[in-house]
């Protein structure tokens, strides 16, 4: 279950195939790493930042992307994660 307090600060890429979703993963060895590949290939408006989607709180996003970022590790990438939105890299900055 999720805590309702609980925050946290991600940043995240976007892409329609999971395979390049894959691909992508591979080459994130850190949050820099992901920086660069959201603005070059994400389709979330987040691209433009660098794959920022800022501080938030669970029920916010898409579920499974809520069970990745308020149960896994902090600090490293995650996914490929499926949603309605498509296939999502995501990196936990921080959680509160």
């Amino acid at each position: 279950m999720l805590n309702a307090d609980q925050r946290a600060r991600v940043y995240h890429l976007l892409v329609d195939n999971e395979t390049f979703c894959q691909q992508l993963k591979a080459q994130i060895h850190s949050l820099q790493d992901l920086d660069r590949l959201a603005r070059e290939h994400s389709q979330c408006p987040s691209a433009r930042v660098g794959g920022d989607i800022g501080i938030f709180g669970p029920g916010k996003m898409a579920p499974e992307f809520d069970e990745v970022v308020f149960n896994n590790e902090i600090g490293q990438i995650h996914g490929p994660v499926k949603t309605a939105y498509g296939y999502h890299l995501i990196w936990i900055a921080r959680r509160r």
